[in-house]
């Protein structure tokens, strides 16, 4: 509202985007080819090809191993560009390249499976939020330059029982907010009749809660459990039960935001 008392819009901008898609998949044996482009064109930034390409090799008996590479392609939206204290109405778009190699299998008639994966990711022009003439605002500052491995697992042991696991890696060669370096988590789920109940801890460790253009921060590891349960009493009544954060770990995940300590949740569902 104005200072007379009219309602004026926050902003009154008008900008167009169409996109097209390609997609192509062979087979070739035991090989798979996958190939796709998306021609993307706005009024602002004018057009750009986003291409990617994947091959996969069946080498095993329920095994595959995958190779892709991608990019990555972003306009930066109308709150960016014109909206609020930090808008930028030059802002260029975000680009990145990533590229995976990955191993995945199934083993024991499937109940068991496991994967592997290997990756890269290059980017620049990503927006973040720096200083200009004074004052805060939007730029095209960071680059992004991450590589590691990811690892999962998962048995599916029978008589309502499962478990899985999955481990992270990151190596950063430029800090990004919210990225920790390593994560771990192992969880289990039961369901049996009426009843189903799972639950899981996870492990953080090496997270950059600020980064460049603020005082680098990084968080120390933090351990974090949660449990889910569910009843259905009858076909009408179900009470869900969530607990999130049970050891009560103080943590950020953003600097200067702490997030939840231990925290209950309880719901009753009717099914009417």
């Amino acid at each position: 509202f104005t200072a007379d008392g009219r309602e004026e819009p926050i902003v009154d901008q008008t900008e167009d985007e169409i996109a097209g898609y390609a997609d192509f998949r062979q087979s070739l044996g035991r090989l798979t080819v996958d190939a796709g482009v998306r021609i993307d064109h706005h009024t602002r930034t004018g057009t750009e090809w986003v291409p990617q390409a994947g091959i996969s090799l069946r080498a095993a008996r329920d095994g595959a191993l995958k190779a892709m590479v991608s990019k990555g392609f972003r306009n930066p939206v109308l709150r960016e560009l014109y909206m609020f204290g930090v808008k930028n109405p030059d802002l260029k778009p975000e680009r990145l390249w990533n590229y995976e190699l990955s191993w995945t299998q199934r083993l024991a008639g499937g109940s068991v499976s496991y994967g592997v994966n290997l990756f890269y990711i290059k980017g620049e022009d990503i927006i973040r939020r720096g200083r200009a003439d004074g004052r805060n605002i939007l730029l095209n500052q960071a680059r992004i330059e991450n590589w590691g491995a990811e690892a999962d697992a998962a048995w599916r042991i029978g008589g309502g029982w499962s478990v899985n696991a999955n481990y992270s890696w990151l190596r950063m060669e430029y800090p990004v907010p919210a990225s920790p370096e390593h994560k771990l988590y192992a969880g289990g789920d039961f369901g049996k009749g009426r009843w189903s109940v799972s639950t899981g801890v996870q492990y953080i460790a090496g997270l950059y809660t600020a980064a460049a253009p603020d005082p680098e921060v990084r968080e120390a590891g933090f351990v974090l459990w949660n449990l889910r349960a569910s009843l259905r009493v009858n076909r009408l009544l179900t009470i869900f039960v969530r607990g999130e954060n049970l050891l009560a770990e103080r943590y950020e995940i953003n600097a200067g935001y702490p997030m939840p300590r231990a925290t209950v949740f309880g719901v009753l569902k009717l099914n009417l």
